[in-house]
């Protein structure tokens, strides 16, 4: 197992939350999501370490932005 973090911005509700956690939850491997609003930060634990492409992608999909 591997745990990532990324920074998404543009949340700014528990729904924002939601949307980006079931988006990211979708990529192949991923095992749990976990969304600190108050920081913006997307932690991921999966099988394999993410892809930060795919990431970029989900997070996208949901409607916010991937910190570079």
């Amino acid at each position: 197992m591997t745990t990532s973090t990324f920074t998404v911005t543009g949340m700014t509700c528990q729904h924002c939350v939601g949307v980006v956690r079931e988006e990211v939850g979708q990529i192949p491997g991923v095992t749990e999501v976990d969304v600190d609003l108050p920081t913006g930060t997307v932690t991921v634990t999966s099988e394999t370490p993410v892809d930060s492409e795919d990431m970029r992608a989900r997070v996208d999909e949901a409607g916010y932005e991937l910190a570079s």
